[in-house]
């Protein structure tokens, strides 16, 4: 199982930014994904995560700017997890990862993270 992220770049304050996350593997059913980002020195923090369920929720630095989507009912198997992003602001730079806890059959509830994609957002 891997989760594999894209969507990264550079964009001017002000700009927008689609992230994308997509779980390769089979049969996997998602209890939650999230995004998180890291700045150098910095701890990952959580920018946002979603449950199966739908119900989102946001670090408060990103509330009304950044949105946090599935798309599990086209990826059966596959889960996708999106992170829509605007209004975007110098301090939101950093690389993004992508975390899924999934569950498959044959390991339970398993947690992976996606080799993180980067963000830089100029003045």
């Amino acid at each position: 199982v891997q989760l594999q992220a894209s969507g990264g770049g550079l964009v001017q304050a002000g700009g927008s930014l689609r992230l994308t996350c997509v779980a390769t593997g089979s049969n996997l059913i998602a209890n939650h994904m999230a995004w998180y980002r890291q700045t150098p020195g910095n701890e990952r923090e959580l920018v946002a995560r979603i449950t199966s369920r739908n119900n989102p929720n946001y670090a408060d630095s990103v509330k009304g700017r950044f949105t946090i989507s599935t798309d599990n009912a086209n990826n059966a198997g596959n889960p996708a997890v999106y992170l829509q992003m605007h209004s975007l602001k110098p301090e939101d730079t950093g690389v993004y990862y992508c975390n899924g806890n999934l569950w498959r059959a044959n390991t339970g509830s398993v947690d992976y993270w996606g080799q993180g994609t980067q963000v830089t957002v100029s003045s």
